[in-house]
């Protein structure tokens, strides 16, 4: 993927999958302590031990309608060529946060993207699900609740 947004966005429709009905994603970039941490969180239905053991597995996959499940796996790697790692937490009926850092100033570490873009296909596409997204830098934080949008 070419940058950090769509792996967002692919991870956030894991979660509409997974039957969410509230996905938070923080973007938080800490220039001082040299990390960039991207955070996904859901009340879906989240997954078991055993699934929760597999999920970074390209060729592991829960859906019936592809042999391959490369969102989880192409993260950890963007993650872990800057420098960085992911992990995922995981209960069943209680949901999933996944969370991948990266090394800030890594050559290797992709743009952010176009998060505008990501936030409005998600919102557009599922108006039935709060999202919260969360970007924080340094002391300013921008924050988007739809349930205030809503009303």
């Amino acid at each position: 993927m070419e940058d950090i947004s769509l792996h967002i966005l692919d991870i956030a429709v894991n979660s509409i999958a997974a039957k969410a009905k509230r996905v938070e994603i923080r973007v938080i970039e800490d220039v001082e302590e040299n990390l960039f941490t991207v955070e996904i969180k859901d009340d879906g239905k989240g997954m078991d031990e055993a699934t929760l053991k597999k999920v970074l597995d390209p060729f592991f996959t829960t859906r019936t309608t592809r042999k391959v499940g490369l969102g989880l796996p192409m993260l950890a790697q963007s993650a872990k060529e800057s420098g960085g790692n992911i992990e995922i937490n995981s209960q069943v009926g209680k949901g999933t946060r996944v969370r991948a850092v990266f090394q800030y100033d890594h050559p290797d570490r992709k743009p952010l993207g176009n998060m505008k873009e990501t936030l409005m296909t998600l919102i557009t596409s599922h108006p039935e699900i709060d999202f919260v997204y969360e970007h924080k830098r340094g002391e300013e934080v921008l924050r988007l609740d739809t349930r205030d949008i809503k009303g």
